[in-house]
């Protein structure tokens, strides 16, 4: 919420927006350090104050709302993009994987297995998905699916590799430790 740096960039104190608004300033004190739930009739009266949108009100005050950050994990070559919010139907989510650790001797430590489905697209690159004992290429354009009961891992081959992940809550959990 958005209110104390509009009110600052104002000028106003907190009083002068607490009567402005026709709240008290204790109120508006308390709703602005996140300790006092907002009605919707107090939160129009502070934007009509302030001469602003509930939309601008409400906005992030950062762009963290609206640009997607990599989420890196060094150890296993991975960089992930997570594209859906906790609300993406059916607790799938989507991720954008950069994939940097080249393909080679695999162990069985190296691989998971959970409850579930994983489906992905190589935008880029060749991909090497190791299931259970096939080792299968899959190259940019191609897609995979496969049941995540068995053994797998992937990694890429002759440079890093993109794809789109759609992962089921057991897969989320798995692969992007979320």
């Amino acid at each position: 919420m958005r209110i104390r740096s509009l009110r600052k960039a104002r000028g106003w104190s907190l009083d002068n927006l607490a009567e402005r608004a026709g709240i008290s300033p204790s109120q508006l004190s308390r709703i602005e350090t996140g300790h006092r739930r907002l009605s919707l009739d107090q939160l129009t009266a502070i934007a009509d104050a302030l001469g602003k949108s509930l939309d601008e009100l409400v906005a992030s005050p950062d762009d963290s709302d609206v640009v997607i950050r990599p989420e890196r994990d060094e150890r296993r070559g991975l960089t992930v993009w997570p594209l859906s919010t906790g609300d993406a139907p059916h607790g799938m989510t989507v991720a954008k994987m950069r994939i940097t650790e080249q393909a080679g001797d695999v162990t069985p430590d190296d691989m998971g297995v959970h409850p579930g489905r994983d489906w992905f697209t190589v935008l880029s690159g060749t991909v090497v998905l190791y299931l259970g004992d096939r080792v299968i290429r899959i190259e940019t354009g191609q897609a995979a699916s496969f049941s995540t009961m068995t053994p797998h891992t992937i990694r890429c081959d002759r440079g890093p590799a993109e794809a789109l992940v759609i992962l089921d809550s057991s897969g989320r959990h798995s692969h992007l430790g979320t």
